[in-house]
């Protein structure tokens, strides 16, 4: 019985060997399969006789008993060397680096995780309205057919008419009134919004045609500082200055007179008086009339901003309280400023806040922004980037720092108003019901009278800056079917800089700076900062996106304009573009 058993076994190892060895898993893995093999069939050593002896006959009297005699002796080693278990717990361990192939695959796809989705080009976005491109075109081509029309200089009109002192011309007037006249039209120039490199430039002239081509001129945003020597004598003079902004009709009759002062027309000792003549000139509106410009001001740009009916209705009752508000303020010590600025901020958050818990759906972001647009430090901001990369780094940091700090400050206030009232489930998006596409056209018509009559430009500029406003608007809209949204800031700053010259070399249109201002606001590159920052403060960290399109948006529009003054080149009128 046993001779049987063992040749069993015998055949049941080697088969299961060579099953093993067939299969690829090495001499310790087929000692391992033979073993398991041999225990599934029922092998296990001396106990395994008796189900043996139960099994059918007919293969008994097949077997040999010569040969089986031989055999008992082979599988009792195999027998001995089943019991020892260390092989396979050793095949356990080898069976694992058999298996380290397969995670190394895993850098691969890590790798192909992280490309970059691919990005459709802008014209391919299916939300874009086939009408706005249309309309921008068809503005567009109406600008050109105007600014064709009137390619022909003609002279400008005559300064402000004051009376003067007779002063007869002077060669080589005395350094004192030489640093005079620079001393007063620096300073208005700054309050003005000059940038300081426009400033440098046209005081730099008025020294020259004076007799003093060697006279230094340091510009800051809040002081001037300027030395002329004359006999062997060094004269300086300084100025704190930044502290009193003038309106655009003064800003204009400013500019007439640099130009003046600029060819020698004007003398220099007549300087002082007429600039301060200019600072004494009465508004040509009043304060009920421009409180309801504020109101056409704000509306307008909430119909710019996506905002329905009820957002534009919404938005120009609170443009009327800021208006009121801000027009009260203006004689406050500028130490109390701020206040005013948070005081506004703070009250249109929270009436905006509560109206949104109410059926009313004037858009979160309309709401909020257009009532507070002039407080937007957009042309502060703008100006100090141009600044920066004209290298004026200390003019330039300055506005930058001090246009965050009002944006901060309007943040604050909307932060404070959410924080008293709370804020409902609502995405800063425009309103589920906006006016279409001719809204945003009706939008800049209102913008350009509100401003041109909030901010006290003359009647007859009127025209001209509506025209500014709408190339500037009519290419931004274009540019981003075609190219996005931050460089269709720089396409609109390109576009209205020429048009902004053109525009200031014509007897009743404006000094270029006087439409570059409100085309700045237009931009409205402050407005996407101010909802970044309120974000932040909030504990939005989202909000940071907000704060890079802002940045991006304002280097945008600074390279635009640099970029159409250095096309316009000579047809710059006056002291410079901005």
């Amino acid at each position: 019985m046993t001779s049987r058993t063992g040749g069993r076994a015998q055949a049941a190892v080697l088969m299961a060997v060579t099953i093993a060895f067939a299969g690829g898993v090495g001499p310790v893995g087929a000692v391992w399969a033979a073993v398991a093999s041999t225990t599934a069939s029922g092998i296990s050593g001396p106990q395994a006789p008796t189900p043996v002896s139960t099994t059918p006959a007919p293969p008994t009297p097949t077997s040999s008993p010569d040969p089986s005699t031989d055999e008992p002796e082979p599988p009792e080693p195999t027998e001995t060397a089943v019991p020892p278990t260390p092989e396979p717990t050793v095949t356990d361990e080898v069976v694992p680096p058999s298996e380290e192939p397969t995670p190394e695959p895993a850098p691969v796809d890590d790798s192909d995780d992280t490309e970059l989705a691919p990005i459709e080009p802008a014209y391919a976005n299916p939300d874009v309205d086939p009408a706005s491109w249309i309309i921008a075109i068809a503005v567009l081509l109406a600008g050109t057919a105007v600014l064709f029309m009137i390619h022909r200089r003609v002279p400008r009109r005559p300064p402000v008419d004051v009376e003067l002192p007779h002063v007869s011309p002077e060669v080589h007037a005395e350094p004192a009134v030489v640093l005079g006249a620079l001393e007063s039209s620096g300073e208005a120039m700054i309050d003005a919004g000059y940038s300081v490199v426009s400033v440098t430039e046209a005081l730099s002239d008025i020294a020259a045609v004076n007799g003093y081509p060697t006279a230094e001129v340091v510009v800051f945003p809040t002081a001037l500082f300027i030395s002329a020597s004359a006999d062997g004598q060094l004269r300086t003079g300084v100025v704190s200055s930044g502290h009193s902004a003038l309106l655009l009709h003064q800003v204009e009759e400013l500019n007439d007179t640099i130009e003046s002062a600029q060819s020698g027309a004007l003398p220099a000792a007549a300087v002082p008086s007429r600039v301060a003549a200019i600072r004494r000139l009465p508004r040509p509106y009043s304060t009920a009339q421009r409180v309801i410009a504020y109101m056409f001001l704000s509306g307008g740009i909430s119909m710019l901003l996506g905002a329905s009916w009820a957002g534009v209705l919404v938005s120009a009752v609170l443009g009327v309280i800021v208006g009121a508000l801000l027009l009260a303020g203006a004689r406050a010590a500028r130490q109390y400023q701020a206040l005013i600025t948070v005081g506004a901020s703070f009250l249109v958050g929270v009436s905006v806040f509560l109206l949104i818990r109410t059926e009313i759906e004037p858009g979160v972001l309309p709401a909020l922004i257009a009532p507070l647009i002039i407080l937007l430090p957009g042309a502060l901001l703008t100006t100090g980037v141009v600044e920066l990369s004209t290298g004026q780094m200390m003019a330039g940091a300055g506005r930058l720092a001090a246009g965050s700090m009002q944006l901060i400050l309007l943040a604050v206030g909307i932060v404070a108003a959410a924080g008293v009232v709370g804020v409902p489930a609502r995405d800063l998006t425009p309103a589920q019901e906006p006016l279409g596409a001719l809204g945003p056209w009706l939008g800049v018509a209102a913008f350009g009278v509100g401003i041109v009559v909030y901010q006290c430009a003359r009647p007859a500029s009127l025209g001209w800056i509506l025209l500014v406003l709408y190339v500037a608007y009519g290419a931004q809209v274009l540019a981003d079917v075609f190219l996005g949204g931050v460089l269709s800031a720089f396409v609109g700053a390109l576009a209205m800089t020429p048009v902004a010259v053109l525009v200031a070399r014509q007897r009743s249109g404006p000094p270029a700076i006087v439409s570059f201002l409100p085309a700045f606001w237009l931009l409205v590159p402050g407005a996407l900062g101010l909802v970044g920052v309120a974000s932040v403060l909030g504990g939005d960290s989202g909000g940071v996106s907000s704060l890079v399109t802002t940045v991006s948006t304002m280097v945008a529009i600074a390279l635009g304009v640099l970029a159409g003054t250095a096309i316009t080149g000579r047809l710059r009128s006056g002291p410079g573009a901005i």
